[in-house]
């Protein structure tokens, strides 16, 4: 996910650069958005100099692309949940909830890339390019639930799919910027959204 953005080769044990994302992960999960953190307070943290950020990282934006990589991984977990056999709506609001929870898990971090993306254009880019990476594989599942009966036929799978992952990322924005929503709620209305768009009825509907 972010080693685009890294100023150097990422090597996972480099103590220095794993202390500086724990330290700037601490000060967002402590109430701190991205512009009220300084390098000097992720610095003081992570106990190294200011230079040591900068040998790692363009700027915090990049920093937090790079903390954003366990939440990353979790999203693509719960994308897998949509890939196999079985209840479609089980699959989906499997793959959903799954989301929502990397979401809570995570949420600090989650705001703090939207702030990132917002300034950054490397940032947009990385996050353009992960998001892309979603689009064959539910591409793909449209096709199966079309080619076994399940679903009809319709708009151009990979369009489906782009518009459904929006939805998704949608959510996401929605639950982090503040909402009046029941979060209950929310994830209900985005699996009859999919739903209703692969399968061509409401939620529950066995006809």
């Amino acid at each position: 996910m972010s080693a685009i953005l890294d100023r150097r080769p990422v090597n996972r044990g480099d103590r220095r650069r794993e202390s500086l994302l724990a330290a700037l992960d601490g000060l967002l999960e402590t109430g701190g958005g991205l512009d009220s953190i300084s390098i000097a307070d992720i610095t003081g943290r992570a106990g190294v100099t200011r230079s040591a950020f900068y040998f790692y990282f363009e700027n915090k934006a990049a920093a937090v692309a790079a903390a954003g990589e366990q939440l990353f991984r979790e999203v693509v977990d719960a994308a897998d949940l949509l890939v196999g056999d079985g209840d479609p709506v089980t699959r989906v609001r499997g793959a959903v909830r799954a989301l929502y929870d990397a979401w809570r898990r995570h949420e600090h971090l989650f705001r703090a890339l939207l702030d990132a993306r917002a300034v950054s254009p490397a940032v947009r880019e990385m996050w353009r390019a992960d998001s892309a990476l979603f689009v064959e594989p539910v591409a793909a599942m449209v096709e199966a639930e079309r080619a076994a009966g399940r679903a009809p036929a319709g708009a151009d799978p990979r369009a489906v799919a782009t518009v459904l992952l929006d939805v998704n990322e949608r959510m996401l924005e929605r639950l982090a910027l503040g909402t009046d929503l029941d979060h209950e709620q929310l994830q209900s209305a985005v699996v009859d959204v999919w739903l209703r768009t692969l399968y061509g009825r409401p939620l529950g509907d066995p006809t």
